[in-house]
């Protein structure tokens, strides 16, 4: 009888240590205030769920519509991150939220943040992002570059905080204009400004520049800027073609008036 009130007893005090605990999922962010061309970095830890079933994350703009819902990975920790980028041309206005979950895990996890402005306008018409800087990569740029400047400034933001990011610069015909090497801050950003002019800027077009970054360039994002006659020149979307309809107009009615005036002297 002994025997068998002491093996309950050591049965009980031994339960809590193979107890399996219950899955769960954490999420964060290091910003809540944002401007509408920046990026966010979410990061979280989900624990004891099998790792070969990923995170999946939804980001759901003000107004309801669900813009990105990717699946993230996670380290041996349970440690994910994923840095998400302006929607085309830009994050609305308002707060989005961001969702975590796990299929095995029963709860979720969610953050909030809010973007204040819309930099679409102000002149930025001129920046083409291409195929390889798409929204929702770890390494994404946009220039900056308003329309008459003599000098283009790079603004981007990147996963890996850690490692400089390289910055190539290619004229239209694809010869090399300058390198440079920027270091990340602790949040991922970066951002520097090249100088037009000279020689090496005598061409017309697209002007390509190129961030690359990790050992082997693992992380790669383009963005294109035009320069005419050694400054930048912005797209010809709807908002010049209404510009110049109303000059049209203003012109054609300064010259009706002209005349008119002609006609009575």
């Amino acid at each position: 009888m002994l025997k068998i009130v002491l093996f309950v007893l050591l049965a009980v005090s031994l339960t809590p240590l193979f107890a399996f605990a219950e899955p769960s999922i954490q999420l964060d962010s290091n910003q809540n205030n944002i401007d509408a061309l920046d990026s966010v970095l979410v990061y979280g830890k989900v624990t004891d769920v099998q790792s070969f079933i990923p995170v999946k994350l939804t980001v759901t703009a003000p107004d309801g519509e669900v813009v990105y819902s990717p699946t993230v990975s996670f380290d041996d920790d349970g440690i994910f991150k994923r840095l998400i980028h302006p929607t085309i041309p830009s994050f609305k206005e308002g707060t989005y939220t961001v969702v975590a979950t796990h299929e095995q895990v029963s709860g979720s996890a969610k953050i909030q943040f809010t973007v204040s402005g819309d930099n679409t306008l102000g002149g930025i018409m001129n920046t083409k992002p291409s195929q390889e800087n798409k929204v929702g990569s770890d390494l994404y740029i946009v220039s900056n570059a308003m329309a008459g400047d003599t000098e283009i400034h790079i603004k981007g933001k990147t996963i890996w905080t850690g490692r400089d990011v390289s910055l190539t610069l290619y004229s239209p015909s694809g010869n090399l204009i300058t390198v440079a090497q920027v270091t990340p801050n602790t949040n991922g950003d970066f951002s520097t400004k090249v100088k037009i002019g000279g020689p090496l800027w005598k061409e017309d077009g697209a002007y390509t520049v190129t961030a690359l970054q990790g050992d082997a360039s693992e992380l790669k994002a383009s963005v294109q800027v035009e320069v005419i006659n050694g400054v930048v020149v912005p797209e010809f979307g709807a908002i010049a073609v209404v510009i110049l309809t109303i000059a049209v107009i203003s012109i054609v009615g300064m010259t009706a008036r002209s005349r008119l005036s002609i006609a009575r002297i």
